[in-house]
C-alpha cells in the first residue's frame, strides 16, 4: 500500500525538492503541501496523511505547535521534523511534542527516505549528525513538568507567535478572522499567564521556548 505524505515548509524550493525526491519512490505519494502552520493544521485534519514532514520554523504557527496538534487531529500520522535547527533544546522539544523523526536539512537525500521508512514501521529516527546526547537529554527531561506555555489555548499560541513575528493586531485579526479588540484581549491573557510584563520579555521567552529562532 502506498504511504501518503504531507510536506510543510515555507520555502517553495524546499517543498518542490522534497516532492521530487519522494516522488521517485513508488511506495510513497505526496498528497499535499503547506507553506505555514495554520494551513498545515487544516490539511492534516482533512487529509490524515500517513507521514507529515515539517520544518521547525514556520510562519503563523511554528512546527513545535503543529506537532502538538497532529496527535489530536490525526493520531495515526507519523511526524518528521526537517530543519536546519540542530541545537539540543529544539530537537528535545520536538521529540517531547511528539516528533517521530528529526532530520537536518544538510543531510543526504537517502537519509530522509530512510527516516520515512523507519517512522512508518513505528521506529524513531534521528539524523546521524545529531549527537547521542539528544536522546539522553530527551530521556532525562521526560518527567520534567510542562512549562507555562502549556496553559495557553490554541488561539493564544497562534497570537503569541504572530506577535513575536512582528505582526500587528490588524494583521492577526485578518488572518484569524477575529476583531483587533479580541486580539488585544488574547494578548493580555498571554502576558498574564506567562508572567511577562512587556514585548522584550515576550520575545526573550519566545526564543528560549523555541517559538522563534535565535539570530546568528
Amino acid at each position: 500500500m502506498t504511504a501518503t505524505i504531507l510536506v510543510v515548509d515555507d520555502h517553495p524550493m524546499i517543498r518542490e525538492g522534497l516532492r521530487n525526491l519522494i516522488g521517485k519512490e513508488t511506495e510513497f505519494q505526496v498528497i499535499g503541501e503547506s507553506s505555514d502552520g495554520v494551513e498545515a493544521i487544516q490539511k492534516i485534519g482533512l487529509k490524515k496523511p500517513d507521514v507529515l514532514i515539517i520544518d521547525m520554523m514556520m510562519p503563523n504557527l511554528n512546527g513545535l505547535e503543529v506537532l502538538l496538534q497532529v496527535k489530536k487531529l490525526s493520531p495515526a500520522t507519523r511526524t518528521i521534523v526537517f530543519s536546519m535547527q540542530s541545537a539540543q533544546p529544539y530537537v528535545i522539544q520536538a521529540l517531547r511534542n511528539g516528533a517521530d523523526g528529526y532530520i537536518l536539512k544538510d543531510t543526504g537525500p537517502g537519509e530522509l527516505i530512510a527516516a520515512i521508512r523507519a517512522v512508518l514501521q513505528g521506529n524513531r529516527y534521528l539524523s546521524e549528525k545529531l549527537s547521542e546526547k539528544i536522546e539522553m537529554g530527551y530521556l532525562s527531561l521526560e518527567e520534567t513538568p510542562l512549562d507555562l506555555y502549556q496553559t495557553l489555548t490554541k488561539r493564544e499560541r497562534e497570537i503569541l507567535q504572530m506577535t513575536v513575528e512582528g505582526k500587528t493586531s490588524s494583521d492577526m485579526a485578518k488572518k484569524l478572522v477575529i476583531s483587533p479588540r479580541t486580539v488585544e484581549i488574547h494578548r493580555s491573557k498571554i502576558m498574564k499567564k506567562l508572567g511577562l510584563r512587556n514585548q522584550p520579555e515576550l520575545i526573550k521567552y519566545a526564543i528560549k521556548r523555541g517559538i522563534i529562532p535565535i539570530d546568528d
